[in-house]
């Protein structure tokens, strides 16, 4: 299956609408849901521990299937995968109405909630980057931009809704919002063809000698019709030899017809060799298609760039992640009044980082900016603003280092635009799904070790401390992996036609 040249415009740009809203509908409820964690542990009286694993579980379920993900995507494509995943974010919030308990929780709003919107993310970001190639970091800032606005829009809305008909008719309502993901699936219009003809039963005379029970080919249908005429004289014949007594002609009448009737279970064989030869061509091409798929995997892990990627991304959600969950306490220990609280700190860092991701998403369009080299300087200069929190004293301080730390936290819309250009478009869905997962697992380690510290030294320092050095070494390790040319890496990952492959084994045996 080949893809299209990236139009780069035209439907392109319906393609980004519908992204920007796929995300918004999709991810406005789980960024926002810290609305909704106050009336669970009211309605359910559970600790805060526990009920907080809803919301840990709709961020980072999606992200830790990633893998999954991108084999949907890659198979089904982002039409389909978005139709699917539109009824399961949306049948997930509305069954969340229904939660007798917290642990229904954990499986309609975190696994149900939080696996729909890893699909949706792969898909979108996926397609828009099959539609745009000049102006992909433009698209792609647009379309990451949805899930910020949703969290300031979804934040005031839940509540009201909240106020107006109770926590069920809120998770009810949004639950409807969420099936307007199905209009925005059906306009993902697929920019790619298939030039391959799609796999055909193998003919009678095709069938290799060795898979062959008896080594026999099928009659033609006017062989057929010639031998039932032979049948049906044979058997005139013989009605007239009876009458006549001729015996000799009765002993004859007998032989042929034993040899007709001798035809019938060896055709039947026949076709049982046919089905059994096309069954182990069918088996043979999905152990192709297995291999093919953990073959590509090694073959990423081998470029220099993806394997230092990948641990970038890891070592910046370990670090990175917690910050945004923790500035309104680091504010309150560190003894400020609250009249000095002119804006939430969280609501500085969403609206930087909805700044960040279309800002650095139009750098990332200049062909005089590496866009490599642009996402690792975001990785260093966060680093060393979270281990200049220690330092903050003020809110001014605080403020300022909140707003820087969003707009560099905008750095996953350029994310995509990297992966692509280190692997190349055909393996995007399968490289991006793998980066996802290691996103996701730093999004699950990240909070409780920066805990730990804390109940270990009773203050933030420490703690922010790790997270700015995670986050300086994995921009490092990135920055010296990337000062080789990007042609080096790509030359080290020729590319591969995986489906063509398997048509040519099949006709090859």
């Amino acid at each position: 299956m080949e893809h299209k040249k990236s139009p780069d415009g035209g439907w392109g740009w319906v393609i980004v609408f519908v992204s920007f809203f796929t995300q918004f509908l999709c991810y406005g409820s789980p960024l926002a849901v810290g609305v909704l964690y106050i009336e669970w542990l009211d309605a359910f009286g559970e600790g805060k521990g526990k009920t907080a694993w809803v919301g840990s579980l709709a961020s980072g379920v999606g992200l830790l299937a990633s893998p999954v993900c991108s084999l949907c995507v890659s198979s089904f494509g982002a039409r389909s995968v978005t139709v699917f995943s539109g009824f399961m974010v949306a049948g997930g919030l509305m069954l969340s109405s229904f939660a007798p308990n917290i642990y229904f929780l954990f499986f309609s709003y975190g696994i149900i909630v939080g696996l729909g919107c890893g699909l949706l993310y792969t898909a979108t970001v996926t397609i828009t980057c099959q539609y745009f190639d000049s102006r992909r970091g433009l698209a792609l800032g647009l379309i990451s931009t949805g899930s910020s606005v949703g969290l300031f829009i979804y934040a005031a809305l839940q509540r009201m809704l909240i106020d107006l008909y109770g926590l069920d008719g809120c998770l009810l309502i949004v639950g409807a919002l969420a099936l307007n993901i199905l209009a925005c699936g059906s306009l993902m219009r697929p920019l790619q063809i298939s030039d391959c003809p799609l796999p055909e039963k193998p003919a009678p005379e095709n069938v290799p000698d060795r898979y062959s029970i008896y080594n026999e080919r099928e009659k033609n249908q006017e062989e057929s019709i010639n031998i039932l005429e032979k049948s049906y004289s044979n058997e005139a014949k013989c009605k007239g030899a009876l009458v006549n007594g001729d015996w000799k002609q009765e002993n004859l009448c007998k032989s042929s017809t034993t040899i007709a009737h001798t035809k019938e279970p060896e055709t039947y064989r026949q076709k049982v060799a046919e089905q059994t030869y096309f069954c182990k061509q069918l088996a043979k091409r999905k152990w192709q298609l297995y291999k093919n798929y953990c073959g590509e995997t090694v073959s990423l892990f081998k470029n220099r760039v993806f394997s230092a990627l990948f641990i970038a991304i890891l070592l910046f959600d370990i670090g990175g992640f917690p910050p945004s969950l923790l500035m309104e306490d680091v504010a309150r220990s560190s003894n400020l009044k609250e009249e000095e609280f002119i804006m939430p700190l969280i609501s500085i860092i969403g609206i930087m980082t909805a700044i960040g991701k279309l800002l650095l998403g139009i750098l990332a369009d200049f062909k005089w900016i590496n866009t490599l080299y642009l996402y690792v300087a975001t990785l260093i200069t966060m680093g060393l603003a979270l281990c200049a929190i220690p330092f903050a004293k003020s809110y001014f301080t605080l403020a300022v280092l909140s707003a820087i730390i969003g707009f560099l936290t905008g750095n996953w819309s350029i994310f995509p635009y990297v992966t692509t250009k280190t692997v190349g478009i055909e393996k995007l869905a399968h490289a991006y799904g793998i980066l996802m997962f290691f996103a996701g697992l730093g999004n699950s380690l990240g909070p409780p070790i920066v805990g730990w510290f804390y109940d270990w030294t009773q203050t933030y320092d420490i703690a922010f401390y790790f997270s700015g050095l995670c986050v300086l070494l994995g921009g490092f390790i990135l920055l010296l992996a990337a000062l080789a040319p990007w042609d080096m890496c790509k030359k080290q990952l020729p590319k591969q036609t995986p489906t063509t492959f398997l048509y040519k084994v099949a006709s090859n045996v």
